[in-house]
């Protein structure tokens, strides 16, 4: 028997790299218990990157949600981990140094054991106070690597990364596969050649499925030495999220190690509260195309969760891209088109701006640039044109260093711009700003909170920190949700969506070789009654109906393939 490999569960950014929401608290709470039912993770991922904000954007508090979605792991001694930016902490600009402090402060008194901090551009100077305040506070500090795919990003590049932050004192090292992209056995020597120089370094693996490597790396590193592993659970695992622990944990066995069981029963609860959740409200911001794997990802490298966001610009940009190719007398471009022609754009791009590791926030950088670039393109403009202020900041240093050289004519840019760029800590840029907050906060009349938490909320997004406590967030979700709801009625009032429950074939029978219609418009149906079945490779799932009534339209015939959320009927109620 090989060694035994640890669960870790990405709830958090299951859902994140899905789509713009996370689970109310309530619903975080309903699904804790089956979560620790499983029996297989000695950590979850409950809390960080985008988390904060989400609960702030319904308008709830996100420090309850904190506090009472650990509570139970902890309670049941699984360790419970955050992730964070370094220098952007939770969010995507840069972050004052007592502000980052006091988020360790705050995140280990609402409960939450391990900090994973990781450094877009793996700058170790962004990281170093990210070591320190987090043990500093009592957490474990766990510093990941920005993995990517490129000449720069070298296995002597990483070690020099991993180095540094031991010699900051950090506890564990990430391998922060984000894209997908980490070959197989780059990783799988880069993880060697830690364990070899740290033999007591926990090593964790993070890999996304985007590209479809995931599940090799995730072998290769396991039998480089790497002691944990994140995964998913359906419905959200696969497509642009990450491999599903069922399949990891038969894959590792296979290859001798020691792994825990699954409780199924355990498993299947999960698996049903999370599509319950997805078909309340969360789905509605879920794009069908994340659960779906792509080649095209191997190239552009751009991590799966961007695809959503990208593909909305490429749709809102879609009208104006064609009316000036007709002013031009030029054919007209369909979305598909688009979208390999920007995949084309950013391999072009991302070299020339010095290969930043493409995840939060430089591959937005990135893809913004590229973008726009492809828009002046296709109206006769030069490549360039359209820099945002945050990507020259990335440009010019002010938020780390730059793994690659810059291209030549980016440099001549700058200098024709008059801009300066800058060789000294980040950090530096930004001065302490807790007094101000303090002071805000006392202005408002707004109490600091337990053990600080209400003023670092403050200090970290302040204009969704003072939507919500307005109450304009919750106002503004409130309108946002039925506004989605409404345009899925919109062809069909007063009905109620049938969606798919997961990836698979519509069986509306049994017979495979019965390739008739679906039930016919008004057929009557019950909620307690399937109206029809999923085939998937590991079986049949039920469609279910929300309620009684009967099919006013139907979207999907005998034997189509839908993915996971697709509408596939409509049922108007009694």
């Amino acid at each position: 028997m090989k060694k035994e490999i640890k669960f870790s569960l990405v709830y958090r950014d299951m859902w994140q790299s899905s789509g713009k929401y996370v689970p109310t608290v309530a619903q975080l709470k309903e699904v804790a218990p089956a979560i620790i039912g499983m029996g297989c993770f000695d950590r979850v991922e409950t809390n960080g990157g985008a988390f904060e904000q989400v609960n702030l954007l319904f308008g709830e508090n996100p420090n309850k949600a904190v506090r009472e979605w650990t509570a139970p792991f902890q309670k049941a001694g699984i360790r419970t981990h955050m992730l964070e930016r370094g220098l952007n902490a939770l969010r995507m600009n840069p972050v004052p140094a007592d502000v980052r402090e006091l988020m360790y402060k705050v995140k280990k008194a609402q409960g939450v054991d391990i900090s994973r901090s990781f450094c877009g551009l793996n700058d170790h100077r962004n990281l170093r106070l990210s070591v320190e305040y987090a043990k500093k506070a009592g957490m474990i500090s766990q510093v990941a690597l920005s993995i990517t795919n490129s000449p720069v990003h070298t296995v002597d590049y990483y070690m020099g990364v991993v180095d540094k932050v031991v010699d900051y004192g950090c506890d564990e090292v990430c391998l922060k596969d984000m894209a997908g992209i980490g070959r197989p056995a780059f990783l799988a020597e880069l993880t060697a050649r830690i364990k070899k120089k740290y033999p007591s370094m926990t090593v964790q693996y993070h890999g996304h499925c985007g590209p479809g490597f995931s599940p090799v790396s995730m072998l290769e590193v396991a039998r480089a030495g790497a002691d944990c592993l994140d995964v998913a659970v359906e419905p959200l695992s696969w497509g642009k999220v990450h491999p599903d622990v069922i399949t990891v944990r038969e894959m590792l066995r296979a290859d001798g190690f020691g792994v825990k069981d699954i409780d199924m029963n355990a498993y299947m609860e999960v698996r049903s509260l999370t599509q319950k959740y997805i078909d309340d409200f969360l789905g509605y911001w879920i794009d069908p195309t994340n659960s779906h794997m792509s080649s095209l990802l191997v190239g552009c490298g751009l991590p799966g969760g961007m695809m959503g966001s990208m593909m909305s610009d490429l749709k809102g940009f879609h009208g104006a891209i064609n009316a000036s190719l007709r002013a031009q007398g030029k054919p007209e471009l369909a979305v598909d088109q688009l979208m390999v022609m920007l995949f084309q754009e950013v391999e072009y791009v991302w070299p020339r701006l010095g290969y930043p590791p493409l995840v939060t926030p430089f591959s937005q950088y990135v893809k913004n640039t590229a973008l726009m670039n492809l828009m002046n393109i296709l109206k006769g403009q030069p490549r360039w044109t359209t820099i945002d202020k945050d990507t020259w900041n990335m440009i010019l240093g002010r938020m780390g260093q730059l793994p690659g050289p810059l291209d030549p004519e980016i440099i001549a840019l700058a200098k024709q711009k008059g801009l300066e760029f800058y060789t000294g800590n980040p950090q530096d840029e930004f001065p302490n700003e807790l007094d101000k907050y303090r002071r805000m906060m006392a202005e408002e009349g707004w109490h600091c909170g337990e053990d600080d938490e209400e003023l670092f909320e403050m200090a970290m997004h302040e204009r969704q920190y003072r939507d919500y406590k307005s109450g304009v967030a919750k106002e503004r979700f409130n309108k946002e949700l039925a506004e989605a709801r409404a345009k899925i009625r919109e062809q069909y009032p007063d009905a109620e969506p049938v969606q798919a429950p997961v990836k698979g074939q519509v069986l509306w029978n049994l017979d495979m070789d019965d390739t008739s219609s679906a039930p016919v418009v008004g057929t009557a149906v019950t909620a307690d009654e399937p109206l029809g079945y999923i085939q998937t490779y590991y079986g049949l799932i039920e469609i279910m109906p929300m309620s009684d009534g009967h099919i006013i339209a139907t979207c999907a015939k005998q034997g189509d393939k839908v993915a996971k959320g697709d509408i596939i009927a409509f049922v108007r109620k009694k």
